[in-house]
């Protein structure tokens, strides 16, 4: 069959597919390196993993969004008012309190996680009928996700996604980590029976797709249930999910539009305008991260004054404005237009 790659076999094999692969490998073979690099250069994984990566991803989404003037004009009452709206209920969250506010944070963020894995998935099964085996792959790749988030909720693992405790209001819930670890095996198993008939029988695989799955069962089942260690989850987790969005943004955005559609955003198409994009996004992330370290965090960068806590209800919510922006939007700008 026609493999349904992104741009190519090459681009899509190492910036969107490979990430969860390799970092495993390096995981596996390193391991003590890792400990050390945890132990003695936590500054250094933070400014790598979080700034550069994590958080620039989020302003990645910029290029697809509020840098492309036909999106504002068509778009223009969402593109304003989701900002406005995150800050509101940021503000609104944070009068429930610090631990409310990060929790919801937190569950929306790991949707926003588990969505974007599928939403790979239906790119790369789109030329694929609607039938029983593509449900199949929709079920696998939800299983994949959301059972190691269920098992980190009634198991506590040695990370957190945001804060402490971020979880400890679900904890009360009845222990069902055993039916659900049956129904994982369970689906797993049905989906390596899927794609081995699809192999053998049919002589159709598609290799991207099934990549991406696989991938996805090994970053979020390792990187959460087999290795409880703060800065392998980090790895997976962030590598996994911002690498390859940050590629999915500038193929489908920048690469693979005519000169015409991108205006002034064309000079992103050369080789210096691919380092001019990932220089753009990677200041601001570091913009950002810098305001809240030296407004609320004060771990790795600190000045000479400190702000009230009471200014932290109105701080925090407008500085999570963009993650938050950024996770509410994704949920309007990768669907398709309807058909007129």
């Amino acid at each position: 069959m026609k493999q349904p790659w992104i741009h190519n076999a090459k681009t899509d094999g190492w910036l969107i597919l490979s990430p969860p692969f390799l970092i495993l490998l390096i995981i596996f073979l390193f391991q003590k390196q890792i400990q050390n690099l945890e132990n003695g250069y936590s500054f250094y994984t933070w400014l790598f993993l979080i700034v550069f990566v994590d958080v620039a991803h989020v302003y990645s989404t910029l290029f697809k969004t509020y840098f492309v003037k036909e999106e504002i004009r068509n778009k223009k009452l969402l593109y304003w008012r989701i900002p406005v709206l995150s800050w509101v209920l940021g503000l609104i969250l944070y009068q429930w309190g610090s631990l409310v506010f990060w929790s919801v944070l937190a569950l929306v963020a790991i949707f926003h996680f588990i969505r974007q894995q599928y939403g790979f998935m239906r790119i790369y099964a789109r030329f694929e009928p609607n039938n029983w085996r593509k449900k199949i792959d929709t079920i696998a790749i939800y299983s994949a996700t959301i059972y190691p988030m269920l098992y980190w909720i009634k198991t506590p693992r040695a990370f957190t996604w945001f804060v402490e405790n971020e979880f400890s209001w679900l904890q009360n819930l009845p222990d069902y980590t055993y039916l659900i670890t049956v129904l994982y095996g369970f689906i797993l198993i049905a989906w390596i029976f899927k794609t081995c008939f699809e192999l053998f029988k049919l002589r159709n695989i598609n290799i991207p797709k099934i990549a991406l799955i696989a991938g996805t069962y090994l970053s979020w089942y390792f990187g959460i249930i087999h290795f409880n260690n703060d800065l392998v989850f980090t790895f997976l987790n962030v590598i996994s999910h911002g690498i390859p969005y940050v590629s999915l943004i500038y193929i489908r955005e920048i690469q693979q539009k005519e000169n015409h559609q991108l205006n002034k955003l064309s000079i992103f198409k050369s080789a210096f305008g691919v380092f001019l994009f990932i220089g753009i996004i990677v200041g601001l992330a570091f913009f950002e991260e810098f305001l809240w370290e030296i407004l609320i965090w004060r771990e790795h960068f600190s000045l000479d004054f400190q702000l009230s806590v009471i200014w932290f209800q109105f701080l925090i919510p407008l500085l999570v404005v963009p993650q938050l922006t950024h996770y509410l939007l994704d949920g309007f700008i990768w669907r398709k237009p309807k058909k007129k």
